[in-house]
């Protein structure tokens, strides 16, 4: 939906209430949340490694299981992995999506302390699984980084003075616009990253950032999951709603807290 729409509707939209063009059950997840878990599960049964191999496996059991949604880059790289035993696409142009990105927090948990070049190795073997571009690459490395130094109680503005600047001086299409907010981002990486980070960075709290990001409509359940990583690792977990964690589907939430405890303590 635009940002107008969901006025209309909803005015501020801020419960979980289900429906949505995918007529999705109150709390019921999308594929942002699903990849993640399969990811996160392959982890923890890798001993703890990202190895491309064993994300490919999961993604495959993923798409098996028929999910609710999944994006055409995903499924045109977990086919490939099918059909050819390919972990790795070709890096492509036209892959710049945010496929990568919105499932990539197990490797923020999973490589906490990690090395750079050894995290950044960890990502891509998961994220080119799908999604071999430059632009996905950066963004998703970014969000990582951002999501460690968060657990380890550096503040917002470290934050946005390191790894986001960072980002933006490699590649100036990430560039935010503070005074002209951007609204109904697709699912380019580029579009994502823009609303994730201008709303961050303007917003004080972890409920009001996601509730201004997925009012900004578009692919609003991965510039919420990708929010949400950001700004949860920097609220901590106790700044989640009740009444969100309340709707969220039991077994959904249980995996989600019993997985991440598991990926930061693993040794």
């Amino acid at each position: 939906m635009l940002p107008e729409e969901i006025r209309a509707a909803h005015g501020v939209h801020d419960r979980i209430i289900g429906g949505g063009w995918l007529r999705l059950r109150p709390g019921q997840v999308t594929d942002d949340t699903e990849m993640s878990l399969a990811l996160g599960a392959a982890i923890l049964a890798n001993g703890g490694q990202v190895t491309a191999e064993a994300a490919a496996r999961a993604f495959d059991q993923w798409l098996r299981s028929k999910p609710v949604d999944i994006g055409n880059t995903v499924r045109r790289g977990i086919i490939t992995y099918r059909n050819f035993g390919r972990t790795e696409m070709v890096e492509d142009v036209h892959d710049a999506g945010n496929g990568a990105c919105m499932r990539t927090l197990p490797v923020a948990l999973a490589t906490l302390g990690w090395n750079r070049e050894a995290i950044n190795a960890a990502s891509r073997a998961q994220a080119h699984v799908t999604h071999n571009n430059p632009l996905s690459d950066a963004a998703t490395e970014c969000v990582i980084q951002m999501i460690q130094m968060a657990l380890m109680g550096m503040d917002k503005g470290s934050m946005i003075e390191g790894p986001v600047a960072q980002l933006v001086s490699r590649h100036p299409e990430f560039l935010f616009r503070r005074k002209r907010p951007s609204k109904n981002p697709s699912a380019y990486i580029v579009d994502t990253m823009r609303v994730v980070l201008e709303v961050f960075e303007k917003t004080d709290d972890f409920e009001t950032c996601l509730v201004e990001v997925v009012n900004r409509g578009g692919d609003a359940d991965t510039t919420g999951a990708i929010a949400g990583m950001i700004a949860g690792a920097l609220a901590g977990a106790g700044a989640i709603p009740d009444r969100w964690l309340r709707k969220l589907e039991e077994e959904t939430r249980d995996q989600c807290i019993q997985q991440a405890l598991n990926l930061v303590r693993h040794d």
